[in-house]
């Protein structure tokens, strides 16, 4: 990324001289860090599921209330210029962590390569692949772990679970 003038993208350069627009900006719009994780409480190790926060439109893996998801999901977190990259569960693709590590946008990101389908054909959104919370029972029949199948194991008491 080298020295910093007037012309570097306002993508290269550090988060604290960002405006809130470029801020926004930032984000690729994959939807990841809308996924709902789960944490171990034994092991504190951070799992996740392919289920998404009730108000990410999973066909686009764009929220559907932007601006009113802190007051309809309390629990959202919003991405902060101080927490970008202290947030352990936030994907190593995320242009918020990215950027806070010193780190440059990968070549997909729309800021870059110019196309917002980038994302997607690159495989890092969530477009597509995840289902809504509304329609989850179980969400421990969601975690993802790399190379294991989740197995849900009749318990003996007769409802199958």
């Amino acid at each position: 990324m080298g020295t910093l003038t007037e012309e570097t993208p306002f993508w290269e350069r550090p988060l604290g001289t960002l405006d809130d627009a470029e801020w926004e900006a930032l984000c690729d719009g994959c939807g990841q860090c809308c996924l709902i994780k789960l944490e171990d409480a034994d092991t504190g190790a951070i799992y996740d599921t392919d289920v998404a926060c009730t108000l990410l439109d999973v066909c686009t893996a764009r929220c559907s209330d932007y601006s009113n998801r802190k007051a309809k999901v309390p629990d959202c977190q919003q991405m902060t210029r101080e927490n970008a990259g202290t947030l352990p569960w936030l994907p190593a693709t995320c242009a918020y962590r990215l950027r806070a590590e010193g780190k440059p946008l990968p070549e997909w990101h729309y800021l870059v390569c110019g196309d917002r389908e980038a994302v997607v054909r690159a495989g890092i959104s969530v477009a597509g692949r995840v289902i809504s919370e509304d329609e989850v029972d179980a969400i421990e029949d969601h975690v993802c772990i790399e190379g294991f199948d989740a197995i849900r194991v009749d318990d003996g008491d007769g409802d199958g679970a």
